[in-house]
């Protein structure tokens, strides 16, 4: 029998994000078409045919990670190079960007499956890369406008709230208290 105290009720479980849930359907889904679409290449030409375009996407893939990192480190000494001359580093140009996305394309490439390897060469075309960049900055700028104050995506928030131009001007603050001294201006 019981004695009447009640159990705490349990805390409620936070709900699974789609994303969460979804993909890893997604991804079996992705593994399964990949492996139908190799036999169907490999029923209408033999298993060399296959093997032969496997190493060719493993070859493409890993030049374009070559040359992508390549760029990626070339800009970034010369930005080195143009700091420590003292001349501020350009801002991005127009199609400079892209070697995240050109590393990307590499990777898919990479990945064995005609699937991803169609995904990879489509991500190595300028107006793709385009495209993708443009959807993912306003994606990353809605979530951070959607995000609440304390976590990390707040925070990125309240930073570009209160520097919007980017700039980092050293200092210190004097405030001056009532009935001190005026102070003389500081010398440059």
């Amino acid at each position: 029998m019981t004695t009447g105290a009640q159990t705490p009720p349990s805390p409620a479980r936070p709900r699974r994000s789609r994303l969460r849930t979804l993909l890893p359907l997604g991804l079996a889904v992705w593994l399964v078409l990949e492996i139908w679409l190799l036999t169907l290449v490999a029923g209408a030409t033999n298993g060399l045919v296959v093997l032969l375009v496997l190493l060719a996407g493993l070859v493409l893939g890993s030049v374009v990670i070559k040359r992508a990192g390549r760029r990626a480190f070339r800009k970034l000494s010369e930005a080195l190079q143009q700091q420590q001359s003292g001349v501020m580093p350009e801002a991005a140009r127009p199609g400079s960007e892209g070697n995240g996305l050109m590393m990307l394309g590499g990777l898919l490439l990479m990945i064995p499956g005609l699937m991803s390897d169609a995904v990879g060469l489509l991500m190595l075309l300028p107006p793709v890369q385009k495209a993708v960049s443009r959807s993912a900055e306003r994606t990353v700028e809605r979530k951070l406008r959607e995000a609440r104050p304390g976590t990390l995506g707040g925070a990125f928030h309240q930073a570009r709230m209160h520097q919007p131009d980017g700039k980092v001007v050293q200092g210190e603050v004097i405030r001056d208290e009532p009935g001190d001294a005026p102070r003389p201006p500081l010398a440059h």
